[in-house]
């Protein structure tokens, strides 16, 4: 017993020690009321460095009684009154153009109060930061905005999505940004204001504690993984056993046929056996 809890200790120190940013959840867990990490991200993405984050949420519901309701991974407001939804995706499928839009009309409809003058809607920036570069043209970031087909002019209402290509992590202050993703120790951290929080998560008993729902998703995940290779190992016994009871039938009726004074090709044509396989069987009958 004492060995397996020793097993499991040192499994989940090696799932936490290899966890990064661009894990969905860890992410969470470092920009979680971190207003200095999160200001950071904002600042360097959106290349401001007067942002100050008044607070930081993560995992926020915003329900829509008419339609779809949307869980942002992380929501920001800085001393401006604007918005900020970051969300990690490490699957294209995830970052579509069209979720993008959801999530920036979503903004608007939950902080518009009743009462409120359209031009009190606060600006709003819905951030995508994904693994691939998913929009394909290998820019570091995309700025998207509205704009005046006829002049080409931006269309000033507030509003803008942006798309982070976390594959260019190069020396840049976003390059390094990106870098600091993947990184999987405080120590290498480009920006210390994520060391102290990863050092907490990582090296801490309270930090190992607070993180129980990702060992937890871990687990579920893994034994997921295992439940469904023992249902594929399985299917492949199963098919295995399958083919040699037809084999077995094939061989028996091919005796018949040839203890019936049947030719080889006869025999070859509705045993499905191969006409080698015919030969040596019929040899051993006139043994």
């Amino acid at each position: 017993m004492q060995t397996t809890e020793v097993g499991q200790n040192s499994e989940i120190k090696q799932v936490i020690g290899s966890l990064c940013m661009m894990n969905n959840r860890f992410m969470n867990f470092m920009l979680d009321d971190n207003k200095k990490a999160a200001q950071v991200f904002l600042r360097v993405i959106l290349g401001d460095d007067k942002i100050k984050v008044r607070n930081v949420r993560i995992q926020s519901f915003i329900q829509n009684i008419y339609g779809h309701s949307s869980q942002l991974d992380i929501l920001a407001q800085d001393s401006k009154g604007r918005y900020f939804n970051v969300e990690v995706q490490r699957s294209d499928e995830g970052a579509p153009a069209r979720r993008a839009r959801f999530y920036s009309s979503i903004l608007d409809t939950h902080f518009l109060q009743p009462g409120k003058l359209y031009e009190e809607l606060p600006d709003t920036s819905v951030i995508f930061i994904t693994e691939n570069d998913v929009l394909h043209d290998n820019l570091p970031l995309y700025n998207i905005r509205r704009r005046i087909d006829e002049n080409a002019k931006c269309f000033e209402d507030g509003s803008r999505i942006i798309y982070v290509n976390s594959q260019r992590r190069d020396n840049t202050a976003l390059g390094k940004l990106m870098q600091d993703l993947y990184c999987t120790e405080p120590k290498n951290l480009h920006y210390h204001e994520f060391a102290e929080r990863m050092e907490f998560l990582k090296y801490s008993k309270e930090g190992e504690e607070k993180m129980t729902d990702v060992i937890e998703e871990y687990a579920a995940r893994k034994a997921e993984a295992l439940a469904k290779e023992a249902v594929k190992e399985a299917a492949k016994e199963a098919a295995k056993k399958a083919e040699e009871k037809e084999q077995a039938n094939r061989i028996e009726l091919a005796q018949g046929l040839l203890a019936d004074g049947m030719s080889i090709e006869f025999t070859v044509r509705h045993s499905k056996l191969t006409e080698a396989e015919v030969r040596e069987l019929a040899s051993k009958l006139s043994a």
